[in-house]
């Protein structure tokens, strides 16, 4: 099979490989439509991969292609998407369901190999059906949505509260629509790209903050009518960001931290008293993933991305073939690139 194959630090080579069989509890699934996730640029750009050579993808859509031996309840042709992580489901993390804890697992295009293939192989019960409606490209959303539906459920989230999302890159965009979709009150969103608060105002927002505007917290608070966000999500995983959630939220509001963090962070004893003084309840969410796995989020994400509560278009940035991976990749490390990059793989 054809894939794009990770040898070294920017050394992404399109080349054929074997083609993976599943072995017993196995799916193999025809890769369809593939994305380029945040934590695969520091992999392909720079020292992130755990070993060489790595075929990397997490996000993706296809067909069922092939069974191993005991799989029921999938057949060749359905339309699937599915979950990467792969827990051990006996440690005593995954006997408690946290299964995003787990041990001893291993993750589908970081720790093996992933979807940047024409063919990938995961276990049966990672497998999630995508109805027939769905355009495949949009399947391919379905992981980074249920990253944002993840730390929505973390924190409560409560329908009717003045919400703020910080970052507008393809997570908190989505995690704007979702939070809309269960009934979020005001939205307000964060971002220093004038372009991305555009697009969330299309999608949805309320209002839309700069956040390098040197009032961006005294305008949240005006917005919110003094008061600040009582839930407040932050996705950009960015120390200017991960402050801005300490000083936009609302006393006794709920902050979210769902990016990952890339630098860092250090906190001024007033930033950090705002915790203490507010009486913040402050939280972290990590990948997506609940009891019975793989979890609500996944349910929630095949239902949004059905009946149309989340639009995935417009975050796109382009869709190139799967031959191109690395020509994507120079635009990613040029500043090039400010959506989404899909791989199209087969149909």
């Amino acid at each position: 099979m054809k894939a794009a194959v990770l040898h070294a630090p920017c050394e992404l080579r399109y080349e054929e490989i074997p083609t993976p069989v599943p072995g017993p509890g196995e799916v193999r699934i025809a890769v369809r439509y593939t994305g380029v996730c945040g934590s695969d640029i520091p992999r392909v750009l720079g020292n992130g991969a755990h070993f060489f050579p790595l075929v990397l993808g997490h996000e993706f859509s296809g067909t069922v292609d092939a069974l191993g031996e005991g799989v029921t309840g999938w057949q060749a042709g359905d339309a699937v998407s599915a979950a990467p992580l792969i827990p051990c489901h006996q440690c005593e993390v995954c006997q408690r369901g946290l299964f995003s804890q787990c041990r001893k697992y291993s993750f589908v295009g970081s720790r093996q190999n992933g979807s940047w293939a024409e063919y990938v192989v995961v276990p049966q019960e990672n497998v999630v059906k995508l109805d027939a409606s769905i355009d495949h490209l949009a399947g391919a959303f379905m992981e980074p949505l249920t990253v944002g539906l993840h730390g929505l459920y973390l924190m409560d989230f409560r329908p009717g509260v003045d919400t703020v999302i910080i970052g507008m890159g393809t997570i908190g965009l989505l995690t704007l629509q979702a939070a809309k979709k269960l009934g979020a009150g005001r939205t307000v969103v964060m971002d220093i790209d004038p372009e991305r608060l555009e697009l969330a105002r299309k999608l949805g927002a309320d209002a839309a903050v700069n956040s390098t505007d040197a009032d961006a917290v005294a305008q949240v608070m005006e917005l919110t009518e003094g008061r600040g966000g009582e839930m407040v999500l932050e996705t950009a995983g960015v120390p200017a960001a991960e402050i801005l959630a300490l000083q936009t939220a609302a006393a006794h509001g709920s902050v979210m931290f769902v990016g990952t963090p890339s630098k860092p962070l250090t906190l001024a004893p007033a930033q950090f008293e705002l915790i203490n003084r507010k009486e913040l309840t402050v939280r972290g969410s990590w990948m997506s993933y609940s009891a019975p796995f793989p979890g609500r989020e996944w349910k929630m994400a095949a239902q949004y991305l059905t009946d149309g509560s989340v639009q995935t278009a417009p975050l796109l940035d382009r869709v190139v073939g799967l031959d191109e991976a690395w020509n994507a990749f120079q635009d990613i490390r040029d500043g090039k690139v400010k959506g989404k990059v899909m791989f199209r793989v087969q149909g």
